[in-house]
């Protein structure tokens, strides 16, 4: 027997065991089976019932057993009234209480309010009409939703467009409100200055000086002689209100 016959065994012997330890090195740690390849049926009569309970016996009767399942009315004669009340708040959510309009309802409507045209109005004026704009685009939305609802397949464009027309109108109202505003502050400056305004809050807002007292202070003003220095009166009088100190005063320009 040769060399080589007696080394063939051993190898064999040595490349089977690092098999086996690769085997064992990389097998999963669990203890659950294998899914098998194909379905197999159960065959257990008592799966699914109560361990504790078991199955209910045959002489039980269920309470629901004797009661009559309830049916649609499809008759509208037979069906009960309902009475809903005409002026109820709900209404408002509908144009003349109908869910959804035709295309031709929806394109009768004209065209926004102009800012020039808003700035004529009064303060109660734009809160109505901002509130209308507001019910208006409640209206649409719920004809929105049950336009989605239905899929009619129409009336959508003339939808959005009057939607974009209310929407125009309420931001010429924010418009005009903002330039009132800046109106607003730039009046309580120049009022700051005026000395018949009081903004302090204590009696009356406005207290117009007396007219034969101006007058007398602006006829002294004008009989002044030649190169004595110029006051004017009404500025005196605002700097006194405001309890600013008096400048020194200029001298009056030569007449040319």
């Amino acid at each position: 027997m040769s060399l080589h016959s007696l080394a063939r065994p051993a190898t064999s012997l040595r490349q089977s065991a690092l098999l086996v330890v690769r085997a064992s090195s990389s097998s999963q740690f669990h203890t659950t089976a294998a899914p098998l390849g194909r379905w197999v049926r159960d065959r257990n009569k008592n799966r699914g019932v109560s361990a504790i309970h078991r199955q209910p016996k045959k002489n039980i009767q269920i309470s629901v057993s004797n009661v009559p399942l309830p049916e649609p009315v499809l008759d509208p004669s037979k069906r009960t009234a309902v009475n809903v009340n005409p002026e109820h708040g709900l209404w408002g959510f509908f144009r003349g209480k109908n869910a959804l309009p035709t295309p031709e309802e929806d394109h009768k409507h004209g065209r926004p309010w102009t800012a020039a045209e808003l700035r004529r109005k009064s303060w109660e004026d734009l809160q109505k009409l901002w509130w209308v704009c507001v019910k208006e685009r409640n209206i649409m939305e719920t004809q929105k939703i049950e336009r989605q609802r239905l899929k009619p397949g129409y009336g959508e464009f003339e939808s959005n467009t009057r939607y974009g027309q209310i929407r125009v109108t309420q931001r010429a109202i924010k418009h005009v409100l903002t330039e009132r505003y800046y109106a607003w502050q730039e009046a309580q400056k120049v009022a700051a200055t005026d000395p018949e305004v009081d903004l302090s809050g204590e009696g009356p807002a406005y207290q117009p000086v007396d007219s034969t007292l101006r007058t007398a202070k602006l006829r002294t003003a004008k009989l002044k002689p030649k190169g004595q220095r110029f006051v004017d009166p009404i500025d005196e009088i605002r700097r006194q209100v405001l309890g600013e100190p008096s400048p020194e005063p200029t001298q009056k320009p030569p007449i040319v």
